[in-house]
């Protein structure tokens, strides 16, 4: 058997390498291209900026109020 030192990697070690399957999207806040540690985002700040809005209320889902409130019931479960 043939000895290795314990500082050498196998071969296939030192060629692996990470292959993104797709090209890295714009950063939602400012465009830059998103980075993996922080997706979908290129940096922690980006990330803080976007949790920062959704905690203010800045992002929100608009409704739609009904009209139809007269008191009667509606239509309920069958």
């Amino acid at each position: 058997m043939t000895k290795k030192k314990p500082d050498e990697a196998p071969a296939a070690e030192k060629k692996a390498e990470v292959v993104p399957l797709r090209p890295p999207r714009p950063c939602p806040i400012c465009g830059k291209p998103s980075v993996r540690t922080a997706y979908p985002f290129c940096s922690k700040r980006c990330a803080d900026i976007d949790l920062h809005r959704w905690l203010s209320g800045s992002y929100a889902i608009p409704v739609v109020e009904n009209d139809e409130d007269d008191g009667e019931p509606g239509p309920g479960p069958v």
